[in-house]
């Protein structure tokens, strides 16, 4: 199943996609779709629900065998304005120096022993289709980092590795955006600035509104054979500059789960992206960052291409 929100008359839908590749407005879909008063008013309410992705199913299920009745309520794929799959998630946990190739690219990093990760904040997120506004502020070293991430579709804390997939509802796309202005001063050697400032600057440059490009959907995990074998792509201008494939990934989703559940309760609808790989711009020689007038996109074998222009 893939699962999406959309934005009709300025106001989020959550949505499903049919077999036919059509979209199924859930907030206008009429009573025969569903079995009971309950009407999902966002994706994050419906995987509230202890049984909300069986409900997606049936609701799916039933707008199939009646499509014909349900022409109100039904879109074509390129009729859509796509919002962030979880528009509104609790926490945005994004994992770093998690792909080997990545860490040798970036002066030969040492494998960290543990998940290392940051917050990201709700404003950062951005459909696919829309464009990503470059700060005034910080607009000469924009760079992008696709990204596998997934969902959670159950309260998850404390869990260990053995459970950890239980939890998990789907995977999607992100593009952690990234402003790396404060590299200069970091390697400037000049006061204040260390290995803490130097962190803060990277998770400040890593928060301005829209950095976090997440979509076009969540496909459901039954529907992916194996989450850490996936190719993926990042496209600038339609140059291909990350190639590469989640088998590359130093921790796995289970280790990433347990890991920060020690610490983090992640309620449905949370968002983990799992680290960029290889192939980013900084760490390109020539370097390589985005501008405004840019086209980039994410694909990810199963899931589907994360597309946005700067502006």
């Amino acid at each position: 199943m893939r699962l999406l929100t959309i934005e009709l008359e300025g106001e989020s839908h959550p949505a499903i996609y049919l077999d036919t590749g059509q979209v199924l407005d859930l907030r206008s879909a009429p009573d025969l779709v569903f079995e009971d008063e309950w009407r999902p008013r966002s994706l994050r309410g419906a995987l509230e629900l202890s049984n909300g992705i069986e409900r997606l199913k049936k609701i799916r299920d039933v707008a199939e065998e009646n499509i014909e009745q349900l022409s109100s309520c039904i879109l074509d794929d390129d009729k859509i304005s796509l919002l962030p799959p979880v528009p509104d998630p609790w926490l945005i946990l994004s994992v770093g120096m998690n792909y080997g190739q990545h860490l040798a690219e970036m002066d030969n990093t040492p494998r960290p022993k543990h998940p290392a990760a940051f917050i990201k904040t709700r404003d950062t997120l951005l459909g696919s289709g829309r464009s990503i506004e470059v700060p005034r502020q910080c607009s000469d070293m924009i760079d992008y980092e696709g990204e596998m991430s997934f969902v959670f579709g159950k309260m998850c804390h404390n869990v260990n590795e053995e459970e950890a997939m239980d939890y998990i509802v789907g995977y999607t796309i992100a593009n952690d955006v990234s402003a790396r202005n404060w590299i200069p001063d970091i390697y400037s050697g000049d006061p204040p600035f260390g290995p803490i400032h130097g962190w803060e600057r990277n998770i400040m440059g890593k928060n301005l509104p829209g950095f976090t490009p997440c979509g076009p959907v969540i496909v459901t995990k039954d529907e992916i054979d194996d989450v850490h074998n996936l190719k993926l792509q990042t496209k600038l201008n339609g140059e291909v500059m990350q190639n590469s494939s989640t088998d590359d990934l130093i921790f796995k989703i289970p280790e990433i789960v347990s890991y920060f559940s020690k610490w983090y309760r992640f309620h449905p609808g949370d968002i983990i992206t799992t680290g960029s790989p290889s192939g980013v711009g900084v760490g390109r020689d020539p370097q390589v960052f985005m501008k405004a007038g840019d086209r980039v996109e994410v694909e990810i074998e199963n899931i589907g291409v994360l597309a946005n222009k700067l502006l």
